[in-house]
């Protein structure tokens, strides 16, 4: 009881105070499986890409962390092929660093910082950690070319409209268009797929 009554109020502040760039929300009505959307940050190589993970919560939030996975495919040294991520806030103590004090939106805006700043001396990815030390420009090359292959929205089939859109657009959609929107807040037109 107590899980779902504090996810309920996490996800209304998600809702009403996202982080900026992040967006949160239910799946199918689960409170228990969530989905999210951070936008990749200016000055990063994953800048104009939109990146969707899953989120699961265990019977045990808040004693135990969320599960946490991107779905959309990022090349990074702390993300691995499968979307899993490498970071202290996502485990149990003594290796980890989750703490019941810490919340969704914290975990989010900690991966977000993750994106910008990598961790390469705790990587998932060696490969991609070694090219990240020794020859950063091929690794923000290829994290750069992966952004565009798989994080960017495509515009085939869109139009420009107006700020104002339709009540019935499908709840997903909605949340990409916020994500969307955080980051271009100075524009007065968005992008709304038919």
């Amino acid at each position: 009881m107590q899980r779902i009554s504090r996810l309920k109020r996490e996800l209304q502040l998600l809702s009403a105070e996202p982080p900026p760039g992040v967006s949160c929300w239910q799946t199918e009505g689960r409170v228990d499986e969530l989905q999210a959307q951070i936008v990749g940050g200016a000055n990063t190589p994953y800048e104009g890409g939109v990146f969707t993970l899953e989120i699961n919560i265990p019977e045990r939030y808040p004693f135990e962390p969320p599960k946490m996975r991107f779905l959309t495919p990022i090349y990074h040294p702390n993300i691995d092929n499968a979307g899993r991520i490498c970071l202290d806030a996502l485990k149990l103590p003594p290796k980890g660093a989750w703490r019941p004090a810490l919340n969704i939106s914290t975990l989010l805006s900690s991966i977000q910082l993750l994106m910008a700043e990598p961790n390469p001396d705790d990587p998932l990815m060696a490969d991609i950690s070694s090219e990240f030390k020794y020859n950063k420009p091929l690794y923000l090359e290829k994290a750069k070319k992966w952004t565009a292959e798989h994080a960017v929205q495509k515009n085939k089939g869109c139009v420009e409209a107006e700020e104002k859109t339709p009540e019935n657009k499908n709840k997903k959609t909605a949340h990409k268009r916020e994500a969307l929107s955080a980051q271009e807040n100075l524009e007065h037109t968005k992008k709304v797929c038919m």
